[in-house]
């Protein structure tokens, strides 16, 4: 029987001009350090692979690559998570 590779399903942030946000990303994501858990649950869901896991176990945001889609928001049980207008960001 043949043995083929696996496949994730987990995608990850491109590098070049495809990958990345650009200036037309409307809303972005907050993360609030102190309520976070460390559930992971936002690391799972986000489909542009723009939360990264640091070795403390604690995340962050690249928001070189994240397209402010909402989804960690929307996953995240403790609400360390909120969505801001980009223009409310210095």
């Amino acid at each position: 029987m043949k043995k083929y590779a696996v496949v994730t399903s987990i995608s990850y942030p491109k590098k070049g001009a495809m990958g990345k946000t650009g200036s037309w990303r409307v809303f972005r994501p907050t993360l609030d350090k102190a309520k976070c858990v460390k559930c992971l649950r936002c690391w799972i869901y986000c489909p542009e692979g723009s939360i990264r896991r640091e070795p403390d176990g604690s995340i962050s945001i690249d928001y070189e690559y994240c397209k402010g889609c909402g989804i960690c928001a929307k996953e995240c049980a403790v609400k360390a998570i909120t969505m801001k207008r980009e223009d409310e960001h210095e």
